[in-house]
């Protein structure tokens, strides 16, 4: 569940001629996210290990998922300005991209890992949701350690977000349909109160009280990962009894997902010339995902366990998102600029 928050300077910061793609120093409120990033994978494992151990502690909770989510998103929200919608105008060429890339290659990987391996229904439609999901915010963060282009990473995740409940739904319907029941008429009215109107209403929030959501910036990320925490140990508690016999395929499943669209995300970058940091963002843009909106929606739609999937890549592609950016960083310093 790719749900923390972007490198994000508080309106009392001073401005850094680095913030675009290159600079790793940051703020407080950056360092922030960059620990709760590094934190986050163990948080998540120790919050997915007491679902499984206890699960009649947290399987009743599962109802309470949509407003768990929206307290995720109400502070992504408060993270947001309106020059991450100016970034968009300023270029539509990078961002169509990326959300083409996005929207295109991980919906089109779920549908065909799903089918490769065979899944059983409940699970091909988690995975599908999975590949389905808007991008994740934790993808702004990685791509700052990775010394990518953060306006362009920032720009593609709000609108991604933005159009999820234009998107996702009708995605769901036409790739996992095949599997189980679909109500994406249902499935756009949970998005919008979920995701679009937490979001718009944390912008609001910060649009009339800057000086004071400065002040909580750097807790963000730790209310966040600690909210996205609740929500794993429900998802795992829910579906405890067959995750011993399906951990090992959706695992699987979940390293071919967000390996592959790191992969293409990359190449879709290249491909489209758009210069290596803007393709190392493309990366991370196409490869994490919003796995929290994917699990509330899966046990909304479906089942807990259509939903172990987005548990599981809630914990994998942060993992691999920090050791991917290691990577990355460390070339880039070696690389001529473009």
């Amino acid at each position: 569940m790719a749900t923390l928050h972007r490198p994000v300077r508080s309106e009392t910061e001073p401005q850094s001629d680095q913030t675009d793609s290159t600079s790793t120093d940051g703020t407080s409120t950056d360092r922030a996210a960059r620990l709760a990033v590094t934190v986050f994978p163990v948080l998540v494992l120790v919050a997915g290990a007491l679902g499984l151990l206890l699960p009649d502690t947290f399987a009743d909770y599962k109802t309470d998922v949509p407003y768990l989510l929206g307290v995720v998103m109400f502070c992504m929200g408060l993270t947001m300005s309106l020059g991450d919608f100016k970034g968009v105008a300023q270029r539509p060429w990078a961002v169509g991209i990326g959300l083409v890339a996005h929207y295109v290659i991980m919906p089109g990987l779920g549908w065909l890992i799903a089918n490769v391996l065979d899944l059983s229904p409940q699970l091909a439609a988690g995975v599908i949701l999975v590949g389905c999901a808007p991008s994740g915010t934790a993808s702004n963060v990685v791509t700052y350690l990775a010394r990518g282009d953060v306006a362009l990473s920032v720009s593609v995740a709000t609108v991604s977000t933005v159009l999820a409940p234009l998107v996702t739904p009708p995605l769901t319907l036409l790739l996992a349909g095949e599997y189980l029941p679909v109500d994406a008429g249902s499935m756009v009215t949970d998005i919008l109160k979920t995701v679009l109107l937490p979001v718009l209403a944390g912008l609001a929030v910060r649009l009339l009280f800057g000086r004071y959501v400065d002040r909580v910036l750097s807790v963000l990320p730790w209310l966040s990962a600690a909210t996205v925490a609740v929500i794993v140990a429900v998802v795992v508690a829910g579906s405890a009894a067959a995750i011993k016999s399906a951990a090992l395929v959706v695992l699987l499943a979940v390293v071919l997902h967000n390996g592959l669209g790191l992969a293409l995300g990359y190449g879709a970058g290249k491909a489209a010339r758009l210069g290596k940091p803007a393709s190392r963002a493309m990366a991370f843009e196409v490869g994490m995902q919003n796995s929290g909106l994917a699990a509330s929606l899966a046990t909304a739609h479906f089942s807990p366990l259509a939903a172990l999937p987005a548990a599981v890549f809630s914990v994998w592609h942060n993992v691999s998102g920090a050791v991917v950016a290691a990577w990355m960083s460390h070339r880039s310093k070696a690389e001529p600029a473009d």
